[in-house]
């Protein structure tokens, strides 16, 4: 059987502000920004902001809504659906070890930092996520009004007088979500050495998955199940897009008008269709599939990559995604029998870390009183 990640024995590595990074053997400590150092206080602070529905427009939803930890951070809806009702494009991604991504969001290669990138759902008008747009004195309000916060915000940043402003709301839940490592599924401890810590099934799927055949690896490779992977030793830009033959609605290679990728922000014809191979770690968890939810399971999505692509036989996206011009060379199909099915199944499930599903550091701490 291929083993081809990482050893389980942790290594603590502490910063400057304290905070310890519990990383596996083999997991290259994340890249930090130099003026948000982590520290435990900057994190606990991120943590209760990551479940404050305070951080609404209308105080219904907060980050948490639409990453939800049973579910891996994401939140089972095709696309997600702000705190006014909007309807949004995409999907919800997986928070989990986003500290390692090189670009966030599906299809931007521009938002690099999860502290911009709180930015966007607290303020972004299109399409309104927590509807905050122009609230920013009303938020800061309601935050220094909270008992908890009159302490967690000074003990994150001490260094200021004021430490309520939108910059620190942005840089504690940055710190947070930079802390929600996975690295304990029972590939893991497979990897590891523990032979008995997935079937044999599994062990199977995990080295068809890793060939030339199913090409699989070349898009979910490495210790993150991403290409699209940085850390603080990477010294080449790894940000990648690919497109996987998902659409071709006019026979060119199109995709639908509100979802078309990285060619919304370049513009150039080789960038229709491309999206962000996500991680597949905790993959079992984060049903429906794609960028816009169009895979319902699992299933759905082993038979798209072993027919080189999806048909959509009827209604305005209709075409055959496995002729476009633009879908990457990796997505060129593979025999899938039910036994081989099974198999990448078994594999798949095997990637479930279920200590990050219950992990208190990262659960909702407004359950617990004061």
């Amino acid at each position: 059987m291929l083993r081809v990640l990482v050893a389980l024995a942790l290594v603590g590595c502490a910063t400057d502000g304290g905070f310890v990074w519990s990383l596996p053997e083999g997991f290259p400590e994340p890249r930090v920004p130099d003026d948000n150092p982590m520290t435990d206080a900057k994190v606990e602070l991120g943590r209760h902001l990551f479940y404050d529905p305070r951080l609404s427009g209308n105080e219904t939803q907060s980050c948490a809504s639409c990453h939800v930890q049973e579910l891996a951070f994401t939140d089972g809806l095709a696309v997600s659906v702000g705190s006014t009702g909007e309807v949004h494009p995409r999907g919800s991604m997986s928070l989990v070890n986003v500290a390692y991504a090189p670009t966030l969001t599906w299809a931007s290669p521009v938002l690099r930092h999860l502290e911009a990138q709180a930015l966007v759902p607290m303020f972004g008008e299109n399409p309104v996520e927590l509807g905050l747009s122009g609230r920013e004195d009303e938020l800061l309000a309601r935050l220094r009004a909270e008992p908890r916060y009159v302490e967690l915000f000074p003990a994150a940043f001490p260094e200021l007088a004021d430490p309520f402003t939108i910059d620190t709301i942005a840089k504690g839940l940055a710190a947070f979500q930079r802390s929600l490592i996975s690295a304990d599924s029972p590939w893991d401890r497979f990897a590891a050495g523990d032979t008995s810590a997935v079937s044999e099934a599994a062990g199977r799927g995990g080295d068809f998955f890793f060939t030339e055949e199913a090409e699989c690896f070349h898009c979910h490779g490495g210790f993150l199940f991403s290409s699209s992977v940085d850390h603080a030793g990477n010294v080449f830009d790894q940000a990648s897009f690919q497109n996987n033959g998902l659409y071709d609605v006019d026979g060119r290679g199109a995709y639908p008008a509100t979802n078309t990728g990285l060619f919304e922000h370049t513009g150039e014809p080789r960038d229709m269709g491309r999206f962000k191979p996500p991680t597949l770690r905790n993959i079992a968890l984060t049903a429906p599939y794609m960028h816009d939810g169009s895979l319902a399971t699992l299933d759905d999505v082993l038979d798209h990559y072993a027919a080189g692509g999806t048909v959509t036989t009827e209604g305005p996206n209709a075409g055959d995604g496995r002729l476009s011009p633009n879908k990457s060379l990796f997505v060129h199909g593979f025999e899938l029998s039910a036994e081989r099915r099974a198999e990448l199944r078994a594999f798949l499930d095997a990637l479930t870390d279920d200590t990050l599903l219950r992990d208190p550091r990262f659960s909702d701490p407004w359950l617990t009183p004061l």
